[in-house]
């Protein structure tokens, strides 16, 4: 039985920010550095959550001044067959996929931008421009940081993110700074997870948003402990430390996040808890 399509509207000031599930993927405890498996798996449990934990894979579509922006391309159909319905998603929320006017990258992980293309190399998007920081692009593209990664980096994260760089050559807009980049949106710079994961913040108004991309992957272990770290980070020092600073800026500032592995519909606040951080789950609101 399926559920019904994993979508949710809220609004940042005339913002319409779309959460879109594009599924999700089951993992182990052997990606954590800084915590132990029975560690993790008592954390889990106690919160009753699934053990090894499930991981939500999201997106977020921003609608704003009769644009569309679509922030993050999920994993198409290249990780198994819990991922890829962000195209039906896209559907059963009404849009268009020539309706997308940008595509909005954090980074370029197998389950943020393989979706980006279809199995022949084509383009998924093809009206829509690609924007990325100019310091992610560079880095999957660099000889010598593909040289020195093992082999399954080289192909599943150096290899792949070429294929798709070089289908949207035409549309390809790489940014520096934190110029808008969208209406509405600019992009926040969180190098750490890789060189050039980029955060967006959403405002209008005196309403704002912080879709802060992997700044966490499994939020009730890493939000509670920030210093725990995944084999996904490209400089596990940076992406802990800048993962802490994000918290303490969202707790401090009360600031709505948004994040691509918090569970869906992936917003929420953050609270001080001990010597880590809890998060608070926004409410679900039947009115837009």
């Amino acid at each position: 039985m399926k559920q019904v399509p994993s979508i949710y509207h809220r609004r940042v000031g005339d913002i319409t920010v779309t959460a879109i599930c594009d599924g999700y993927l089951d993992t182990s405890y052997g990606i954590f550095h800084g915590i132990t498996p029975e560690e993790g798996d008592a954390h889990m449990r106690a919160a009753h959550l699934q053990s090894p934990p499930r991981i939500s894979v999201n997106s977020y579509l921003v609608r704003h001044k009769g644009r569309t922006a679509l922030i993050e391309a999920g994993a198409g159909h290249t990780m198994g067959a819990t991922l890829g319905f962000l195209p039906a998603h896209l559907s059963a929320a009404g849009v268009r996929i020539d309706e997308i006017d940008t595509v909005l990258l954090t980074h370029m992980h197998p389950d943020h931008s393989n979706g980006l293309t279809d199995p022949d190399g084509n383009r998924v998007f093809p009206a829509s421009e690609l924007a990325l920081a100019e310091a992610e692009m560079r880095h999957w593209l660099d000889d010598a940081a593909m040289a020195a990664a093992p082999e399954r980096k080289k192909e599943r994260y150096f290899r792949a993110a070429r294929k798709q760089l070089d289908a949207y050559r035409d549309q390809l807009r790489p940014f520096t700074g934190t110029g808008e980049v969208f209406p509405g949106v600019t992009p926040v710079p969180i190098a750490g997870h890789t060189p050039g994961h980029t955060a967006y913040l959403v405002a209008d108004g005196d309403q704002s948003l912080l879709i802060w991309g992997d700044t966490v992957h499994v939020p009730h272990i890493q939000i509670r402990f920030p210093h725990v770290t995944l084999d996904f980070d490209s400089d596990e020092a940076a992406a802990a430390a800048m993962r802490r600073h994000l918290l303490d800026m969202a707790a401090t500032d009360e600031i709505l996040v948004g994040g691509m592995h918090l569970d869906f519909p992936g917003f929420g606040h953050i609270g001080r808890e001990g010597d880590g951080y809890r998060f608070f789950p926004a409410p679900w609101n039947p009115i837009l």
